[in-house]
């Protein structure tokens, strides 16, 4: 049976760039989410479906007898991004959007072979305390509540008896293109980059303290989803993914300066959620006078500007504990793939000038 991926969350930085990815490798391609991305690269068929309709899903899944393997990153915030990660009705949701999609999928799909499933450094438990350096896929499960165990043991239960197996990838902090995605710091940082550069103001850090940090660029977690569905040892196994290398905001500050061809400044902290929302009109100027797409700061960054002052130490005095993942893990069982950060800054930049989604320097 030819290869045939369904990939969920296909608006979102890693559905489209798995999309992407897989169409490139020649494989047929079944992109869905509830608001249809564009400017894809790549030939796929996409379809609209809301994962909370029961009865939609039930249509549209319950018809897909011919997929082999599913991709899925779908995934649901709330508003303000951070409180509702620890909140059960959000992890509910979760639950639920896998379930409704991967139940009749599961029934109608006879050859299925490889389910992977997208989780991220909250398994460690990163986001509410210190987490050993570097985390390890190997040691137990971290001790609090999260929708990704609910996912997990929902598939670690289907697929006893069966022939298909799964791979659960946990990325760092995922940098790519997705528009009104509630965690993209290329948009927040892309944003207010333009924005400074148009008010002829330095490209000013706004952060806090140093923080060593890890990177994941989109197109190194769709490697590995490909990787996992092709790769029989990486059934039933769970991969750290990240660039390879560390970063630190204010010492990455001005390689991202010199993508917009700025002056970096004297550091000016500030809280972007805060702030940013204030030069719409700037920014609707931008878009008029070089025809860029014609989203609010809002639809293009979603709570972005949130996620970047959180990752970024706003408002903190010291800088917080360091969150660091092994990759050797998958090192070792054959998955190589690296990349250089400060050329993902720059590529991701050069590439939202190129779909004018940023204005041209």
């Amino acid at each position: 049976m030819a290869n045939k991926v369904l990939v969920a969350g296909a608006s979102g930085l890693v559905g489209r760039a798995a999309i992407e990815h897989f169409s490139a490798l020649g494989w047929d391609v079944v992109g869905v989410s509830r608001r249809l991305p564009d400017d894809l690269d790549g030939d796929a068929q996409l379809i609209s479906v809301d994962l909370m309709d029961r009865d939609a899903c039930e249509r549209a899944f319950g018809a897909m007898h011919d997929v082999t393997h599913l991709a899925y990153a779908a995934l649901y915030e709330k508003p303000g991004l951070f409180a509702g990660w620890r909140e059960r009705d959000q992890m509910d949701t979760n639950l639920a959007m896998l379930a409704n999609l991967f139940e009749p999928l599961e029934h109608a799909a006879a050859g299925l072979r490889h389910v992977s499933l997208l989780q991220g450094t909250k398994a460690y438990g990163a986001h509410f305390k210190p987490i050993g350096v570097p985390a390890r896929e190997r040691w137990p499960r971290d001790a609090h509540e999260n929708f990704y165990w609910l996912q997990e043991d929902f598939l670690r239960e289907r697929q006893l008896g069966k022939a298909w197996s799964w791979t659960v990838v946990r990325p760092q902090i995922v940098f790519g293109h997705a528009v009104g995605a509630p965690m993209n710091p290329i948009a927040a940082v892309g944003v207010y980059a333009a924005i400074r550069r148009e008010l002829g103001l330095p490209l000013s850090y706004p952060g806090g303290p140093p923080v060593v940090m890890e990177a994941a660029d989109s197109r190194i977690v769709a490697r590995m989803l490909a990787w996992a569905a092709t790769e029989p040892a990486c059934g039933n196994q769970i991969f750290n993914v990240a660039n390879g290398d560390v970063f630190v905001w204010p010492y990455v500050w001005p390689a991202i300066a010199r993508c917009f061809d700025m002056d970096t400044g004297r550091p000016e902290p500030m809280f972007l959620a805060e702030e940013m929302p204030k030069y719409e009109a700037v920014w609707q100027d931008l878009v008029a006078r070089h025809g860029l797409r014609r989203h609010t700061i809002r639809e293009l960054v979603g709570d972005s500007f949130h996620y970047v002052d959180g990752i970024g130490g706003t408002g903190r005095e010291r800088a917080p504990p360091p969150a660091i993942v092994s990759t050797i893990k998958a090192r070792q069982m054959g998955f190589h793939d690296c990349i250089d950060t400060e050329d993902m800054f720059a590529y991701w930049f050069d590439r939202l000038r190129a779909l004018k989604i940023l204005p041209p320097l």
